[in-house]
C-alpha cells in the first residue's frame, strides 16, 4: 500500500519559479522510479520528469533545461524545481510511483497540485 502527498502549487507569474514536493508512506515495496505528470484542462495527463532507482532522468522536450527532478531516498521524497515558468505549464501536477514487488510492478499516483502561470 503506497500514499502519495504532493505540495508547492500555487498562483506565479511568467519567469518566476516553484519547487513541487511528494511524500510517499507504506511498506512492502521498493521503488522503481517516481516522477511528475501534469494535465491541463482538455488535454491529457503527459510526462513531465521521471528519476529511476539509478537516478538517471528524463523529461519532457517542453520542459528540459528549466525543470530539475531530484530525490531524497532516506525521507521517499521527490521534488520538482521549476524555473522560467511559462503560462503553458499551467496544470495540475500529479506525483508518480512505480512500486517493485516479487513477481510485479504497479503505478501509484497522488491527487495533484494545481500550478498556475500568468503572463
Amino acid at each position: 500500500q503506497v500514499q502519495l502527498v504532493e505540495s508547492g502549487g500555487g498562483l506565479v507569474q511568467s519567469g518566476e519559479s516553484l519547487r513541487l514536493s511528494c511524500a510517499a508512506s507504506g511498506s512492502g515495496f521498493s521503488i522503481n522510479a517516481m516522477g511528475w505528470h501534469r494535465q491541463a484542462p482538455g488535454n491529457q495527463r503527459e510526462l513531465v520528469a521521471v528519476i529511476n532507482s539509478g537516478g538517471s532522468t528524463n523529461y519532457a522536450d517542453s520542459v528540459k533545461g528549466r525543470f530539475t527532478i531530484s530525490r531524497d531516498n532516506a525521507k521517499n521524497m521527490v521534488y520538482l524545481q521549476m524555473n522560467s515558468l511559462k503560462p503553458e505549464d499551467t496544470a495540475t501536477y500529479y506525483c508518480n510511483l512505480n512500486a517493485k514487488y516479487i513477481l510485479y510492478s504497479r503505478d501509484y499516483w497522488g491527487k495533484g497540485t494545481l500550478v498556475t502561470v500568468s503572463s
